[in-house]
């Protein structure tokens, strides 16, 4: 017990000098999407304090066709934390020390990083405090990785005033090019498509007229499915996407730029075929212009993981602004 606080005084010692020398111009951060570097002693991530960690981690992320871990995590312990491991982008760590607390921190050891540090006085102290701070462990690590891509995507996207779609409904979301392909640019509905691997990933916006705010969620499937038989058609004919009605879609209200929205997660289908996948869709109030304005990403990557291809997705999304 005494190496183990010993050793969480000396990553805690190295947070304090880190956060002190603001000026040294630090490395480039390493690490994919949704990627988590836990440090934390072993006696604490075999026993019950692991435990009460992998339960957060290992939830479901909703509205995917198999489950998928929040996030992809390494496990340090505190005496091998060294240089690899410090140019990590989301770092969180976990341990035991005099007093309880919880930090999140920016740009400690490489940029961008976020490190977030939960300490307990013993285990069961520890466990407390991870349950206290369980949507911040998923909500900070998001928000950072989603910031991160965002900054990525500002570098070279589609010009705003090519797309018709765009300059006639007055919004914008900034697509990457090159990556995305145009397929379909109505004036009143645009479809982008970016090819992967096993697929490809879209992202589709439209704009519905306005109706009462406590009908909305039901007429997001409705709508979705109208759009999809007349925009998106499958490779037969008189195919074309809908939702999937065996697996009920998750609604719930957000905020998409500070405009009230909902956020639905579902599958989608091929009717007729049997294509499937994935989709995210934000349904924002615009009552300025007494409309509902819609975007959507959908992915389709059949028999491969598709946490990252739908994070990327979301992240491209929140760019809309008008």
């Amino acid at each position: 017990m005494r190496t183990l606080i010993l050793n969480t005084i000396i990553f805690l010692a190295l947070l304090s000098c880190n956060s002190k020398n603001s000026t040294k111009v630090l490395p480039e951060s390493a690490g994919t999407i949704n990627r988590l570097t836990i440090v934390i002693n072993n006696d604490l991530w075999k026993g019950s304090v692991g435990d009460s960690l992998r339960e957060i981690i290992a939830a479901p992320i909703l509205g995917l066709p198999q489950e998928e871990n929040q996030f992809s995590v390494t496990q340090v312990p505190v005496k091998t934390f060294g240089r690899l491991f410090k140019s990590s982008r989301n770092l969180l760590f976990i341990g035991i020390a005099d007093n309880e607390g919880y930090t999140v921190k920016n740009d400690l050891y490489a940029a961008p990083q976020t490190a977030m540090t939960i300490l307990g006085k013993d285990a069961s102290s520890l466990i407390k405090q991870i349950n206290a701070h369980k949507e911040d462990i998923i909500t900070v690590f998001k928000n950072s990785d989603l910031k991160f891509y965002q900054k990525k995507i500002t570098r070279k996207h589609w010009n705003i005033d090519s797309i018709k779609t765009f300059t006639k409904l007055g919004f914008q979301l900034k697509i990457p090019k090159p990556g995305y392909n145009l397929v379909d640019d109505t004036g009143d509905f645009v479809w982008f498509r970016q090819d992967i691997p096993k697929g490809s990933m879209n992202i589709i916006a439209y704009a519905l007229p306005l109706i009462e705010r406590d009908s909305i969620v039901n007429h997001i499937v409705a709508a979705r499915d109208t759009i999809g038989k007349k925009h998106i058609p499958g490779q037969f004919e008189g195919t074309y996407m809908i939702t999937e009605a065996a697996y009920t879609p998750f609604t719930k209200q957000v905020e998409l730029n500070g405009k009230p929205a909902f956020e639905t997660r579902g599958k989608w289908e091929v009717k007729g075929d049997f294509m499937a996948g994935p989709f995210l869709n934000y349904t924002v109030i615009d009552e300025k212009h007494n409309r509902l304005l819609v975007v959507e990403g959908f992915t389709y990557a059949p028999s491969v993981k598709k946490r990252d291809y739908m994070f990327e997705l979301e992240a491209i999304l929140k760019t809309l602004k008008f």
